[in-house]
């Protein structure tokens, strides 16, 4: 039996760079905001609980995360991410490991955690960090390592000289800790940086004063494992979710001409040798049968077809229950029934 892991999802913070007066957890990306992706991710990596540290607007971040199972947390003051762990320390008091993760990383992906876990689980670590390399890594912390590649600490942007700037290699910000060092560490973290916060980076380099094993998990693909922090990030989250979801959809045998125009919601279920053609909306768990023909510039929405059943051009259908071999002219449109 491994021991019981829960995840800390930090989702306490007002995110200014994305201009905007709602928090920034709750931006849509890919018909959810962005956190729902966060948490479906740790649903799907099979970790044991998870406790979401909220803030910033807390009453409304609190009302998108109904139906999740999860431990709420409040941080009353945003004193930096150390702090935020830290009102985690009673939430976790029945776990032996600790998975940090942000709550503005959408396109984490299941496999990459539970790679994160068995990795930590060989090294017999205390602490593993993701790490990822970025050509401008600007705004990041740096990943600062001895001559023998093993991580030392990292130090956030603000904080680093001219030469530390010029390193590659950035804290992705997702980390594995056991729970105890993890608490009694953060009760040593000062607040001596620019910022005068209690820095969750700072761990890395309380692990190495005491000797314990520090290893480093690093993913290949940047924008995987980073947060999102404007709005053109959040385009940018918002087109490889799309493009994840139609590949899936095309290689379980339902053709999509210009996939990249052809939005459908993860909840909806499209039947195998069905054709939809670009500029597609589908949405509100729509189910499309097999065989069937979408055309161009069609909106589905709560919608269940049959099998066999043709959608002329630029047609709009909500709540509607179109039945085996039926076709709807271009044009339509038609809400119920």
């Amino acid at each position: 039996m491994h021991p019981p892991i829960t995840a800390v999802v930090l989702a306490a913070g007002k995110g200014t760079r994305m201009k905007s007066s709602r928090a920034k957890v709750l931006h849509e990306v890919f018909f959810q905001p962005m956190v729902h992706h966060v948490l479906n991710t740790i649903q799907e990596t099979g970790i044991d609980r998870c406790v979401v540290i909220v803030g910033h607007q807390r009453q409304e971040v609190l009302r998108v995360l109904q139906g999740f199972s999860i431990i709420p947390v409040v941080q009353e003051a945003q004193l930096g991410t150390g702090h935020a762990v830290l009102c985690a320390e009673n939430a976790c008091s029945e776990t032996d490991l600790v998975m940090i993760l942000c709550g503005d990383t959408p396109l984490i992906q299941a496999t990459t955690l539970q790679a994160m876990i068995e990795t930590h689980r060989e090294q017999r670590a205390t602490l593993t960090l993701m790490t990822t390399l970025l050509d401008q890594p600007f705004g990041y912390g740096r990943i600062l390592c001895d001559a023998r590649g093993k991580v030392q600490a990292i130090i956030e942007e603000k904080d680093a000289t001219d030469e530390q700037r010029r390193i590659q290699e950035i804290n992705a910000g997702i980390y594995l800790v056991d729970r105890s060092f993890l608490f009694a560490a953060l009760g040593q973290v000062g607040t001596d940086n620019s910022q005068g916060e209690v820095y969750l980076t700072d761990i890395v380099a309380v692990a190495n004063r005491q000797g314990l094993t520090v290893h480093k998990f690093v993913h290949p693909q940047a924008m995987d494992v980073l947060g999102v922090n404007s709005r053109v990030e959040l385009a940018q989250a918002q087109a490889v979710l799309q493009h994840r979801r139609n590949r899936s959809l095309m290689l379980s045998g339902v053709t999509l001409q210009a996939p990249e125009t052809i939005l459908i919601a993860p909840e909806c279920a499209i039947g195998q040798d069905t054709a939809i053609m670009g500029n597609v909306r589908i949405s509100g768990g729509t189910s499309v049968g097999r065989e069937c023909w979408i055309a161009s510039g069609t909106v589905l929405h709560d919608c269940q077809l049959g099998d066999g059943v043709t959608i002329g051009a630029n047609s709009v259908l909500e709540h509607c229950r179109i039945p085996e071999g039926e076709t709807i002219p271009p044009l339509t449109y038609r809400s119920g029934a």
